[in-house]
């Protein structure tokens, strides 16, 4: 699922009640302390998308197991950090992906040229069959 698809508000309080297994005031008394912010209709209905489903299962799961709210919201500004950290991270990889990519264009293009004779016109078949039995060292 997309994260614009798990965004999208889609659930009536009384669904999102029914799909988490809580009250539906325990979702109220959730969003009046920041731990959820379900989106409005034009008709101020609150409206619960996947990711407000998902985040209260895990509210649920941390309440479960003992953890008080004030824990709760450490917790989940910890995991919000960690995961902008891991998206940052994701964002980086990908552009050093790219950066060694066009290196690696760059390196070949510098081989084919120190293959590629000076003075006479060039046989790009020449010039491939050079570079494939190694003709240049490694840049």
């Amino acid at each position: 699922m997309t994260q614009d698809a798990r965004n999208k508000p889609l659930y009536m309080i009384s669904v999102a009640a029914e799909l988490t297994g809580m009250h539906p005031q325990t979702l109220r008394v959730y969003e009046s302390k920041g731990l959820v912010n379900p989106k409005r209709s034009g008709g101020n209905t609150r409206l619960y998308s996947q990711a407000d489903i998902e985040r209260l299962e895990l509210i649920n799961q941390l309440t479960d197991e003992g953890i008080n709210l004030a824990g709760v919201v450490r917790i989940l500004d910890m995991k919000e950090r960690m995961d902008a950290r891991e998206a940052e991270i994701s964002a980086l990889q990908e552009k050093l992906r790219r950066a060694e990519d066009e290196l690696h264009e760059l390196r070949m293009q510098k081989r084919i040229t120190a293959l590629a004779p000076r003075d006479e016109k060039t046989d790009p078949e020449q010039v491939l069959r050079g570079l494939l039995a190694g003709g240049v060292d490694t840049l």
